[in-house]
């Protein structure tokens, strides 16, 4: 079902209803990554292309690898801003080269596409709740980019071990569809956690693009991805109807968004995982909640 179904989001795609005709305009928007080469390129791209925008655009050099750099920027924008309406996590590694690490021994994927966003938004939290009394209800959201291959991720979608750790780095295929569950298991966590506050969270799956995200794929899998990807620029629906799209409400807390912008039924064993044991589901996300804590305490 799982193969059935990842199919079935990458094809039969409705057309999309928020675009850049119909999005509200942005008064600021911060840009995190690792790269300050690839941010001020985009950057002047845009400013270039709309010259009478009277929004700001800025940088703050995040590496999701290397969890020491992220309490710093954090507080750099914590520095200069009162109000956080919406957090889009959307960092992502795809199948690096076997053995790939973080800075601290994670997977590459694990490290950059889970534990390093999971940290970011921690330290952020803080400011996303106060906006919350200062915007229109519902409109305070901290969305997770997903993918459709979660839903070929393993039973439950990750695996522990007798300590309660992440079983990880045998395959980076298997690790990516993992971190993919992963990032649906966090949106459900601090809809669970924050929901009483005002915030909704949700996750999303930007649709399969034709990215850079592809660079350590081998050319069977490129080959492959060919059949199944759109241009890059289809990128820029599922996102931000996740994050601003009047359609979602609290009562889509925790959901799974699918390009390119509906709300999309999760895999059965994964939904049953955001439920605790008491409510009759396997607790796994709870479990991943309390992993991603364990790895990034010392960094916060």
């Amino acid at each position: 079902m799982g193969v059935l179904d990842f199919f079935i989001q990458s094809y039969f795609i409705p057309k999309p209803t928020l675009t850049k005709e119909n999005l509200p305009d942005q008064s600021g928007i911060y840009v995190a990554g690792r790269s300050p080469e690839k941010a001020e390129a985009a950057i002047s791209k845009l400013k270039s292309e709309f010259p009478n925008s009277t929004g700001s655009l800025s940088f703050l050099k995040v590496d999701f690898s290397d969890f020491s750099t992220i309490e710093p920027e954090a507080e750099e924008f914590l520095s200069k801003e009162t109000r956080l309406d919406v957090l889009t996590n959307n960092a992502g590694v795809m199948i690096p080269p076997l053995g790939s690490k973080d800075k601290h021994g994670h997977e590459l994927q694990i490290g950059t596409n889970m534990l390093g966003p999971y940290l970011f938004t921690k330290l952020l939290v803080p400011i996303v709740k106060s906006t919350v009394a200062k915007a229109p209800a519902g409109s305070v959201r901290i969305t997770w980019g997903s993918s459709g291959v979660a839903t070929t991720s393993p039973e439950n979608g990750m695996i522990f071990d007798a300590d309660g750790n992440l079983e990880q780095g045998s395959s980076p295929q298997v690790d990516y569809t993992v971190s993919e569950a992963a990032n649906f298991y966090l949106a459900s966590q601090f809809a669970r956690l924050y929901a009483k506050d005002g915030i909704i969270s949700v996750s999303w799956n930007p649709g399969n693009l034709e990215t850079d995200l592809q660079s350590h794929a081998n050319w069977i899998q490129k080959f492959i991805m060919s059949f199944v990807t759109h241009p890059a620029r289809f990128g820029g629906y599922t996102e931000p109807w996740a994050g601003w799209s009047p359609a979602i409400t609290a009562s889509h807390k925790g959901a799974y968004i699918a390009p390119w912008g509906r709300i999309y039924p999760a895999r059965k064993d994964i939904q049953a995982g955001t439920m605790s044991k008491e409510e009759g589901g396997t607790g796994y996300a709870e479990r991943f909640l309390a992993y991603c804590e364990k790895e990034t305490a010392a960094f916060a």
